[in-house]
């Protein structure tokens, strides 16, 4: 990896970036993956590259859902493992949630390749806990590109279902199969986060980690808030609303930092 200075002012950002550049070489990250962290990188800077209070609220509705799922899901693909391999085994643990691997350009040395970083950060191979992905047994109806295959351990019967970094197409098949979809995307206006139930506009390592710790924190207890009770929590919590409520905040970010251009 490049030697990157620790005081460069864009050092976290750089080192991502040399991450992700990695990851392609090594056959995990497709290359089109390297436009997608572009277009998401530049979202977060307008964001101020943190937490906004919109995203937090959406993490931890998400959190809750997801420890109180009956079957939840994690779909990852290879930008989310480069990213937050060890973020997403823990969130698995705490929420009791199946991982599974979908890919778009899915081969099996991918789903491998994949697979073997999540269990270096301290997942368990198909078969036995957690990784699912190489096995494709069920379809999500109506998505003809290679994500519609899926594992029916996993996202074929979850009632829950996290996608990290998604496509649109993908997001509105599985609302259409009636699974709770929460989505991790930086674009508030993309069709995956306007479809979504739960939208969290986030960078995908701040969310997972912002989720995990709201569940460490026992905010939330499961044998307390048990039964159904996630789909009132779902119900109760209006994605439209939230994702305009960041847009005007974008907004006026936008608007401040153009008063500063202008006073210098």
């Amino acid at each position: 990896m490049t030697d990157i200075p620790q005081d460069h002012p864009r050092y976290r950002s750089l080192i991502t970036r040399e991450r992700i550049v990695q990851g392609m070489r090594d056959g995990i990250v497709a290359e089109a993956g390297l436009i997608a962290h572009g277009r998401g990188e530049a979202l977060d800077y307008l964001m101020g590259e943190r937490t906004l209070p919109e995203a937090q609220d959406a993490e931890e509705v998400a959190a809750q859902v997801m420890l109180l799922a009956e079957r939840s899901v994690i779909s990852v693909n290879g930008n989310t493992v480069i990213l937050a391999a060890e973020e997403i085994v823990e969130l698995a643990r705490l929420t009791n949630s199946r991982i599974e691997v979908n890919l778009f350009h899915r081969t099996p040395e991918r789903i491998t390749k994949i697979t073997d970083v999540l269990v270096k950060a301290g997942a368990e191979r198909e078969g036995e806990k957690c990784v699912l992905g190489a096995i494709a047994d069920a379809r999500i109806p109506g998505l003809d590109s290679e994500r519609g295959k899926c594992s029916a351990e996993g996202i074929g019967s979850a009632d829950v279902i996290l996608v990290p970094l998604e496509d649109g197409d993908r997001a509105e098949a599985l609302k259409r199969m009636g699974k709770i979809v929460i989505c991790i995307d930086l674009n508030p206006l993309s069709r995956t986060s306007r479809t979504s139930d739960i939208a969290i506009a986030d960078e995908v390592g701040r969310a997972l980690g912002n989720m995990n710790d709201f569940l460490e924190e026992g905010k939330v207890d499961r044998f307390i808030l048990k039964g159904r009770q996630w789909r009132k929590l779902v119900n109760d919590f209006d994605n439209q609303k939230n994702l305009d409520g960041l847009l005007d905040r974008i907004a006026n970010r936008l608007v401040g930092l153009r008063a500063e251009l202008d006073e210098h």
